[in-house]
């Protein structure tokens, strides 16, 4: 007997994944706010930390990562993404911040998802970069690359400061 293997939904490489990931970075940035208070380390020296001057901060790392894991879900989900304003100085406040994604994401329904692959997407509409994408093209070529690049190089930066940190941490539980 031999059954028919279905291809992923888009629901499930994306929201399970963004949630995954997240909860990694949660867990980095608990180990790097006992790191600081261990060490006695200014914290904004860690969160303002780059791997190279012309390179996003930790702070800004997480933001940013964040934000690609709501707004992808939002549009892959036909929904209003969620406004955040950005104001985090702090691992508490970023560990809000991650929280208040995580909730959003997870209030998101399964059939919400229904057409995403073949929706339409349109990012920066009406600009000079405005780019369009199907769905699915928009989750795999856009959106999860550049939201594993910046969960990575969160991690890293933390990692190269002297975070105690190792793989298990940054991918989370699965």
């Amino acid at each position: 007997m031999t059954s028919a293997v279905r291809a992923p939904t888009i629901y499930a490489t994306s929201v399970p994944v963004f949630n995954q990931m997240l909860g990694g970075i949660e867990k980095v940035l608990s180990k790097a706010a006992a790191h600081v208070e261990t060490k006695k380390i200014d914290p904004t020296a860690l969160l303002q930390a780059r791997l190279f001057p012309d390179m996003f901060p930790l702070l800004r790392q997480v933001q940013v990562a964040t934000d690609f894991a709501k707004s992808v879900s939002a549009r892959l989900a036909g929904v209003e993404i969620p406004k955040l304003e950005d104001t985090e100085s702090s691992f508490a406040d970023l560990q809000v911040r991650i929280a208040t994604v995580l909730a959003f994401i997870g209030s998101l329904k399964v059939t919400q998802f229904d057409n995403a692959a073949t929706r339409e997407i349109v990012t920066q509409a009406g600009t000079p970069k405005e780019k369009r994408f199907t769905g699915q093209s928009y989750l795999l070529n856009y959106g999860l690359p550049h939201f594993f690049f910046h969960t990575t190089t969160a991690y890293a930066i933390l990692r190269h400061n002297g975070v105690e940190v190792g793989k298990k941490d940054y991918i989370g539980a699965y």
